[in-house]
């Protein structure tokens, strides 16, 4: 008979790369001394990057910390929900719904161009009156932990797509923010409304913010975007949005602490289920939050 530690450390490194990382964090590295060593030494995890794809075998970007890189790419997807329109409305909070309301057409709509992703179909536009929707994202309900998210800052990419009809100026608004636990806006990303012109060229423009090396204790994002038209016509001609994202990036804060070391006991892999809202006390605080950080 042969023992499983008996075997050589190659064979044992070997086994441990087709082991999900959950398992190999919360029961494999807890077995024994020699498991924990081989768990935590860097090819492996390189390795597990290479098997699932998050790199090519001619990466050159300097990674500093494996396992980390390894997890949040695990996590990386669009944290919005419905962000081209297919669900209609659902999961957008509307917060302004000026004019005759906002509406989801199909692409290209009237004296529209066509999106550069054929796999977009949908687009929501807004009317004369004021139109601004948004979604709250909270990191902790998505996998991302607060250790995670305080030691090695992630970078958080948000995209936004818009374009105006060819034949009606419009007026495009968007702000994005990272606030802390207690309603403390940590930073922000906001710039001067973009005013199209009437009789344009009615193409999609690709408008983007990286948040990098932000200050700890960043826990939800506000995503929130809309417009109006400039002309004040009956109807739905004010700015297009659609494909809207925020993804958080595998690159971390240029100077985490090189010899901190992710607790076992707090890292989960994969996507967390979103909670309902139910809980009364937790629904009230968010609401407070929506409520400060839209100001």
């Amino acid at each position: 008979m042969v023992y499983i530690n008996e075997l050589p450390e190659n064979i044992l490194l070997e086994l441990f790369i087709h082991i999900p990382a959950l398992q190999l964090l919360h029961n494999c590295r807890l077995v024994c001394r020699l498991w924990r060593d081989l768990i935590d030494v860097v090819s492996l995890w390189k390795r597990k990057c290479l098997r699932e794809g998050f790199l090519t075998k001619d990466w050159c970007e300097p990674v500093e910390d494996w396992k980390v890189f390894y997890i949040l790419c695990s996590l990386q997807r669009n944290l919005l929900r419905n962000p081209c329109a297919e669900e209609n409305l659902r999961s957008w909070r509307i917060d302004s719904n000026g004019g005759d309301h906002w509406k989801v057409e199909k692409l290209p709509g009237n004296c529209g161009t066509s999106f550069p992703d054929t796999k977009v179909k949908k687009y929501f536009v807004t009317s004369f009156g004021m139109c601004l929707k948004s979604q709250m994202v909270d990191l902790k309900a998505e996998g991302y932990w607060d250790e995670l998210m305080d030691t090695f800052r992630p970078d958080i990419v948000v995209k936004d797509w818009v374009a105006p009809r060819a034949d009606c100026g419009c007026t495009y608004h968007l702000r994005v923010q990272l606030a802390s636990a207690d309603y403390i806006v940590l930073a922000s990303f906001e710039p001067p409304p973009v005013t199209f012109q009437q009789w344009n060229d009615a193409k999609w423009q690709e408008i983007s913010h990286t948040f990098s090396d932000y200050p700890p204790g960043v826990r939800y994002i506000l995503f929130q975007h809309g417009g109006k038209d400039t002309q004040f016509w009956q109807g739905w001609y004010g700015p297009r949005v659609t494909n809207s994202s925020i993804i958080i990036s595998h690159r971390t804060a240029k100077n985490p602490p090189p010899a901190r070391t992710l607790r076992e006991d707090t890292v989960v892999i994969g996507r967390r289920r979103r909670t309902s809202g139910s809980n009364t006390h937790e629904g009230t605080l968010r609401q407070e939050l929506w409520q400060r950080l839209k100001r």
